[in-house]
Protein backbone atom coordinates (compact mmCIF):
# COMPACT_ATOMS: atom_id res chain seq x y z
CA UNK A 1 0.00 0.00 0.00
CA UNK A 2 1.36 3.43 -0.97
CA UNK A 3 2.11 5.83 1.86
CA UNK A 4 0.36 9.13 2.50
CA UNK A 5 2.00 12.55 2.17
CA UNK A 6 0.77 15.08 4.72
CA UNK A 7 0.64 18.85 4.09
CA UNK A 8 2.31 18.47 0.70
CA UNK A 9 0.31 21.16 -1.10
CA UNK A 10 0.82 23.75 1.63
CA UNK A 11 4.54 22.96 1.79
CA UNK A 12 5.04 23.26 -1.98
CA UNK A 13 2.91 26.41 -2.19
CA UNK A 14 5.09 28.04 0.45
CA UNK A 15 8.24 27.22 -1.53
CA UNK A 16 6.68 28.55 -4.75
CA UNK A 17 5.68 31.80 -3.03
CA UNK A 18 9.19 32.26 -1.71
CA UNK A 19 10.50 31.83 -5.27
CA UNK A 20 7.92 34.28 -6.62
CA UNK A 21 6.15 31.87 -8.93
CA UNK A 22 2.89 29.97 -9.10
CA UNK A 23 2.96 26.42 -7.75
CA UNK A 24 2.87 23.63 -10.31
CA UNK A 25 0.01 21.18 -10.00
CA UNK A 26 1.13 18.68 -12.62
CA UNK A 27 4.47 17.38 -13.80
CA UNK A 28 5.25 15.71 -17.10
CA UNK A 29 7.62 12.80 -16.84
CA UNK A 30 10.63 13.49 -19.11
CA UNK A 31 11.48 11.18 -21.98
CA UNK A 32 15.23 10.79 -22.07
CA UNK A 33 17.05 10.41 -25.37
CA UNK A 34 19.29 7.69 -23.95
CA UNK A 35 17.85 4.96 -21.78
CA UNK A 36 20.64 2.45 -21.11
CA UNK A 37 18.64 0.95 -18.26
CA UNK A 38 16.38 -0.60 -20.90
CA UNK A 39 18.96 -1.32 -23.55
CA UNK A 40 21.43 -3.38 -21.54
CA UNK A 41 20.82 -7.06 -22.38
CA UNK A 42 17.50 -6.06 -23.93
CA UNK A 43 17.33 -8.96 -26.39
CA UNK A 44 19.03 -11.56 -24.19
CA UNK A 45 17.35 -14.95 -23.85
CA UNK A 46 17.22 -16.79 -20.54
CA UNK A 47 20.18 -18.88 -21.67
CA UNK A 48 22.07 -15.69 -22.49
CA UNK A 49 21.30 -14.32 -19.05
CA UNK A 50 22.52 -17.51 -17.39
CA UNK A 51 25.80 -17.15 -19.27
CA UNK A 52 26.13 -13.51 -18.18
CA UNK A 53 25.38 -14.48 -14.58
CA UNK A 54 27.93 -17.29 -14.69
CA UNK A 55 30.63 -14.94 -15.97
CA UNK A 56 29.79 -12.31 -13.35
CA UNK A 57 30.03 -14.91 -10.58
CA UNK A 58 33.73 -15.15 -11.37
CA UNK A 59 34.06 -11.47 -10.47
CA UNK A 60 32.18 -11.68 -7.18
CA UNK A 61 33.96 -14.72 -5.70
CA UNK A 62 30.85 -16.88 -6.04
CA UNK A 63 30.61 -20.49 -7.17
CA UNK A 64 27.77 -21.28 -9.54
CA UNK A 65 26.35 -24.51 -10.85
CA UNK A 66 23.42 -25.25 -13.13
CA UNK A 67 21.05 -28.12 -12.45
CA UNK A 68 17.46 -29.25 -12.95
CA UNK A 69 14.72 -30.30 -10.56
CA UNK A 70 15.59 -33.99 -10.99
CA UNK A 71 19.22 -33.49 -9.94
CA UNK A 72 18.76 -30.57 -7.55
CA UNK A 73 18.76 -32.61 -4.34
CA UNK A 74 21.98 -34.42 -5.24
CA UNK A 75 23.69 -31.21 -6.35
CA UNK A 76 22.62 -29.35 -3.23
CA UNK A 77 23.89 -32.22 -1.09
CA UNK A 78 27.24 -32.05 -2.89
CA UNK A 79 27.62 -28.34 -2.10
CA UNK A 80 26.59 -28.88 1.52
CA UNK A 81 29.23 -31.62 1.79
CA UNK A 82 31.90 -29.38 0.25
CA UNK A 83 31.01 -26.69 2.79
CA UNK A 84 31.46 -29.16 5.62
CA UNK A 85 27.85 -29.98 6.48
CA UNK A 86 27.38 -29.89 10.29
CA UNK A 87 24.58 -27.34 10.64
CA UNK A 88 22.15 -25.71 8.21
CA UNK A 89 19.53 -23.00 8.70
CA UNK A 90 16.77 -22.38 6.15
CA UNK A 91 13.59 -20.43 5.70
CA UNK A 92 10.15 -21.84 6.29
CA UNK A 93 9.45 -21.80 2.57
CA UNK A 94 7.05 -23.99 0.61
CA UNK A 95 9.33 -23.76 -2.40
CA UNK A 96 11.71 -26.26 -0.78
CA UNK A 97 8.89 -28.79 -0.99
CA UNK A 98 8.07 -27.67 -4.52
CA UNK A 99 11.64 -28.41 -5.58
CA UNK A 100 11.57 -31.84 -3.90
CA UNK A 101 14.07 -31.00 -1.15
CA UNK A 102 11.99 -31.48 1.99
CA UNK A 103 12.63 -35.21 2.40
CA UNK A 104 16.38 -34.81 2.13
CA UNK A 105 16.49 -31.82 4.45
CA UNK A 106 14.14 -33.08 7.16
CA UNK A 107 14.75 -36.83 7.03
CA UNK A 108 18.12 -37.63 5.48
CA UNK A 109 20.16 -34.80 6.97
CA UNK A 110 19.40 -35.62 10.63
CA UNK A 111 20.40 -39.23 9.90
CA UNK A 112 23.79 -38.05 8.63
CA UNK A 113 24.44 -35.71 11.58
CA UNK A 114 23.56 -32.52 9.71
CA UNK A 115 21.59 -30.37 12.09
CA UNK A 116 18.74 -28.54 10.35
CA UNK A 117 17.00 -25.52 11.81
CA UNK A 118 13.99 -23.93 10.10
CA UNK A 119 13.19 -20.29 10.85
CA UNK A 120 10.37 -20.10 13.39
CA UNK A 121 8.47 -16.84 13.82
CA UNK A 122 7.51 -17.76 17.40
CA UNK A 123 11.14 -18.03 18.55
CA UNK A 124 12.91 -14.80 17.54
CA UNK A 125 15.84 -15.14 19.93
CA UNK A 126 16.40 -18.79 19.06
CA UNK A 127 16.32 -17.90 15.36
CA UNK A 128 19.25 -15.53 15.78
CA UNK A 129 21.16 -17.97 17.98
CA UNK A 130 20.78 -20.72 15.40
CA UNK A 131 21.75 -18.40 12.54
CA UNK A 132 24.88 -17.31 14.39
CA UNK A 133 26.09 -20.86 14.96
CA UNK A 134 24.98 -22.32 11.60
CA UNK A 135 27.66 -23.35 9.15
CA UNK A 136 25.40 -22.91 6.10
CA UNK A 137 22.38 -20.75 5.30
CA UNK A 138 20.11 -21.75 2.41
CA UNK A 139 17.71 -19.28 0.79
CA UNK A 140 15.80 -18.91 -2.49
CA UNK A 141 16.02 -15.89 -4.78
CA UNK A 142 12.87 -14.05 -5.80
CA UNK A 143 14.60 -12.35 -8.73
CA UNK A 144 18.19 -12.53 -9.90
CA UNK A 145 20.15 -9.80 -11.72
CA UNK A 146 22.45 -11.28 -14.35
CA UNK A 147 24.53 -8.15 -14.95
CA UNK A 148 25.68 -7.79 -11.34
CA UNK A 149 25.24 -11.35 -10.08
CA UNK A 150 22.73 -10.20 -7.48
CA UNK A 151 20.07 -12.31 -5.78
CA UNK A 152 16.98 -10.49 -4.52
CA UNK A 153 15.71 -11.97 -1.24
CA UNK A 154 12.34 -11.08 0.29
CA UNK A 155 12.23 -11.31 4.07
CA UNK A 156 9.09 -11.86 6.12
CA UNK A 157 8.06 -13.61 9.32
CA UNK A 158 8.93 -16.99 7.81
CA UNK A 159 12.09 -15.84 5.99
CA UNK A 160 14.49 -14.12 8.33
CA UNK A 161 17.20 -12.01 6.76
CA UNK A 162 19.74 -13.40 9.22
CA UNK A 163 19.70 -16.71 7.31
CA UNK A 164 21.70 -15.06 4.53
CA UNK A 165 23.84 -12.84 6.80
CA UNK A 166 25.09 -14.79 9.82
CA UNK A 167 26.14 -18.33 8.71
CA UNK A 168 29.71 -18.77 7.44
CA UNK A 169 28.56 -20.03 4.04
CA UNK A 170 25.58 -19.12 1.89
CA UNK A 171 23.75 -21.21 -0.71
CA UNK A 172 21.15 -19.40 -2.78
CA UNK A 173 18.80 -21.35 -5.02
CA UNK A 174 18.05 -19.43 -8.21
CA UNK A 175 15.12 -20.54 -10.39
CA UNK A 176 16.16 -19.83 -13.97
CA UNK A 177 12.79 -18.19 -14.59
CA UNK A 178 13.68 -15.45 -12.09
CA UNK A 179 16.79 -14.22 -13.92
CA UNK A 180 16.47 -10.74 -15.46
CA UNK A 181 19.07 -8.42 -17.03
CA UNK A 182 19.62 -5.88 -14.23
CA UNK A 183 18.23 -3.89 -11.32
CA UNK A 184 15.94 -1.93 -13.68
CA UNK A 185 13.64 -4.92 -14.03
CA UNK A 186 13.69 -5.67 -10.30
CA UNK A 187 12.79 -2.08 -9.37
CA UNK A 188 9.89 -2.04 -11.82
CA UNK A 189 8.66 -5.43 -10.61
CA UNK A 190 8.66 -4.28 -6.98
CA UNK A 191 7.05 -0.95 -7.92
CA UNK A 192 4.27 -2.75 -9.79
CA UNK A 193 3.55 -4.89 -6.75
CA UNK A 194 3.23 -1.76 -4.62
CA UNK A 195 0.94 -0.10 -7.15
CA UNK A 196 -1.26 -3.21 -7.24
CA UNK A 197 -1.60 -3.13 -3.48
CA UNK A 198 0.24 -6.43 -3.01
CA UNK A 199 1.93 -7.29 0.25
CA UNK A 200 5.65 -6.48 0.03
CA UNK A 201 8.36 -7.97 2.18
CA UNK A 202 9.34 -5.99 5.26
CA UNK A 203 12.95 -6.17 4.10
CA UNK A 204 14.30 -6.68 0.58
CA UNK A 205 17.96 -7.64 0.35
CA UNK A 206 20.06 -7.36 -2.80
CA UNK A 207 22.90 -9.81 -2.21
CA UNK A 208 25.87 -10.05 -4.54
CA UNK A 209 27.93 -13.06 -3.55
CA UNK A 210 29.77 -13.36 -0.22
CA UNK A 211 30.51 -10.40 2.02
CA UNK A 212 32.98 -8.04 0.33
CA UNK A 213 34.67 -4.79 1.25
CA UNK A 214 37.32 -2.62 -0.38
CA UNK A 215 37.13 0.34 2.00
CA UNK A 216 40.82 0.27 2.89
CA UNK A 217 43.12 1.27 0.04
CA UNK A 218 40.66 -0.29 -2.45
CA UNK A 219 41.90 -3.77 -1.54
CA UNK A 220 39.04 -6.32 -1.75
CA UNK A 221 38.49 -8.38 1.38
CA UNK A 222 35.96 -11.23 1.45
CA UNK A 223 33.96 -12.17 4.54
CA UNK A 224 34.11 -8.91 6.49
CA UNK A 225 30.51 -8.74 7.71
CA UNK A 226 28.76 -11.83 6.36
CA UNK A 227 29.32 -15.23 4.69
CA UNK A 228 32.86 -15.92 3.54
CA UNK A 229 31.74 -18.32 0.80
CA UNK A 230 28.71 -18.36 -1.46
CA UNK A 231 27.27 -20.69 -4.10
CA UNK A 232 24.43 -19.99 -6.51
CA UNK A 233 22.52 -23.05 -7.74
CA UNK A 234 20.60 -22.19 -10.90
CA UNK A 235 17.58 -24.46 -11.39
CA UNK A 236 16.21 -25.17 -14.86
CA UNK A 237 12.57 -24.66 -13.95
CA UNK A 238 11.05 -23.71 -17.32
Amino acid sequence: MAGSILNRDAFLSNIANQLGRAPKTELTKPIWQYQPQDRVLKDATKDDLVAVLEEQCKNINTNMLITNTANLAADLQAVVDIYGGRSVITWQDERFDHFGLSHMMHTQWPQTNIQLYVWNETQPEENIRQAEKANIGITISEMTLAESGTAVLFSDKHKGRSVSFLPEKSIILIPKSTIVPRITQAARWISKKVQNGEHIASCINFITGPSNSADIEMIPVVGVHGPIKATYIVIEDQ
